[in-house]
């Protein structure tokens, strides 16, 4: 199964480090993150949970739930989130699900047979309050994800969803954004009382909305 952009995020009900969950009632209305690791006591992992557990304000902020998953069974979780906690310096506050039959892994397709036939590839969903996927990323085994990005990237889906605009490349909180070419100059004056600049008929910026 292909997961697009825009398709809903499919259901399920797994086990996880924090009990029973069924993902869509466990979501409710906040944003998630979804990610996935090939497995339990591997090093690139190890520093990524670790990573994820510091960023927890940051995700609260942001009205995010994140949530782990590999195709190990609970009881290496367990063991494995000791070391991370330790190794990491840091205490894992978010649930891993525990996927052994890859039921969720390939439901979300998440293993790649020409990457490796047993492990997940670090897949990254989030997904929005309507349950719909706004974003998939897709890592090899070798490379860390960056976490200080996919804050980045939450950020602007959740400034673009409430307004109409669009953010340039490199775009960080707090700086310029476009105005959607869907909004006429006309209509800007209403829209964004801050003002705009109009660097080409199609390229027109203005200060974040909502800052």
């Amino acid at each position: 199964m292909s997961l697009r952009l825009g398709d809903i995020a499919p259901d399920f009900t797994a086990e996880t480090t924090e009990g029973t969950i069924s993902f869509h009632e466990w979501l409710g209305n906040s944003w998630g993150l979804l990610f996935s690791h090939p497995s339990d006591y591997t090093p690139v992992c190890t520093t990524e949970l670790g990573a994820t557990s510091k960023l927890k304000g940051e995700f609260d902020k942001r009205n995010v739930k994140v949530l782990a998953i590999s195709v190990d069974g609970l009881e290496s979780h367990q063991g494995w989130i000791k070391d991370i906690n330790e190794t990491q310096n840091t205490y894992v506050n978010f649930p891993i699900i525990a996927d052994p039959e890859k039921k969720i892994a390939e439901l979300y397709d998440m293993i790649h047979p020409n990457a490796s036939e047993k492990f997940t590839v670090r897949s990254v969903f989030v997904i929005g309050p309507d349950k719909k996927i706004k974003l998939t990323l897709t890592y090899p085994a070798s490379t860390g994800r960056n976490f200080d990005e996919i804050l980045r990237v939450i950020d602007s889906l959740q400034l673009t969803a409430n307004y109409s605009v669009a953010t340039p490349a490199n775009w960080k909180d707090g700086e310029d954004v476009i105005i959607v070419p869907a909004i006429k100059d006309e209509e800007i004056a209403a829209k964004f009382p801050k003002g705009y600049t109009k660097i080409k008929p199609y390229l027109r910026t203005t200060p974040q909305p909502n800052k």
